[in-house]
């Protein structure tokens, strides 16, 4: 049973809900350690002073912004505490939003909220309000002394917080070099096709269709080596950019492949539902022997 990492409440207007927010991912990741080559031992960091050898204990670290190259301002841990953020536990709502109306480019981490205790009447009621409004609350809280701007959703029994950017958190793409007047403009024919490519491989988003293949191939490398398995590294390919003249070919056999696997995808499925019918046929005819000699009556009546 997943704990609880945060409590507090959300508010707004006059309304209060005592809330539990809980972690909604899972990490995967495979913990690797540093170890010397030659004889298998472990690598440790030690913090030390630049220049020399000589290590510097926790305490006597303090944090400082460079000015320039080797000019700092020193912050003190309490004059760094002075500006913490004031820690309540409260998660205030600001305004309530249209979710398309949000750049997914905004969303960081995400997270669940549970009622507390006594306050599930309350949630259920923010729960269902949220989600027939078909709106998304924005709010601040205070979490690990980080002030943070969130969003919260509700799919009409659940609520979901996903922490967000603040704006000038995200590169405005006017600062970077893909600029829309460096963008080349697509024939029409070009276009059309790209679009009936996305077309063909349109499809319902299934989260669990999708994995994390590298992962699972470090998995797959690390067991073979465990079995002492001796591993070939093969180089990796730089893919290349289609180029201009070959757009149209490469569209026309990518159109091709989507529809021949789409093809295969829906003669899988009529094939499935056409043995789902005769199976529930053949159950329903077993379960009732009675209808079965009726229905042999009526066909010798209609000869």
């Amino acid at each position: 049973m997943a704990r609880a990492i945060w409590s507090g409440s959300i508010s707004f207007g006059l309304l209060n809900v005592p809330v539990r927010m809980y972690s909604a991912v899972a990490r995967r990741n495979i913990a690797l350690r540093e170890i010397r080559a030659s004889d298998s031992s472990r690598i440790k960091h030690r913090r030390v002073a630049e220049g020399t050898d000589e290590e510097v204990p926790y305490e006597e670290i303090i944090k400082a912004y460079e000015l320039t190259p080797g000019q700092y301002v020193p912050l003190t841990k309490e004059e760094m505490g002075a500006l913490a953020p004031e820690k309540t536990r409260a998660i205030e709502v600001q305004d309530f939003v249209d979710l398309d109306e949000i750049d997914p480019i905004y969303f960081d981490s995400p997270y669940y909220l549970g009622p507390a205790d006594g306050a599930e009447k309350a949630y259920g009621l923010l729960a269902k309000a949220m989600q027939a409004s078909g709106k998304v609350a924005i709010a601040h809280f205070v979490l690990r002394n980080k002030e943070n701007l969130a969003a919260i959703r509700s799919d009409g029994n659940v609520l979901t917080l996903t922490t967000m950017r603040f704006a000038d958190e995200v590169v405005p793409v006017a600062e970077l070099d893909i600029l829309p007047e460096k963008v080349q403009q697509p024939a029409k024919k070009e276009q059309e096709m790209a679009e009936q490519l996305i077309e063909s491989l349109s499809t319902d988003f299934e989260p669990s269709a999708y994995r994390d293949e590298y992962r699972e191939q470090l998995l797959a490398l690390i067991e073979r080596k465990a079995e002492g398995k001796e591993i070939t590294a093969a180089e990796a390919e730089t893919p290349k950019a289609t180029k201009a003249p070959d757009l149209m070919a490469a569209l026309e056999e990518s159109i091709a492949a989507a529809q021949g696997k789409g093809g295969a995808k829906a003669k899988a499925k009529s094939k499935t539902s056409r043995q789902k019918t005769a199976a529930k046929a053949k159950k329903a005819a077993k379960k009732s022997p009675e209808s079965a000699k009726k229905g042999a009556r009526a066909k010798s009546k209609t000869k």
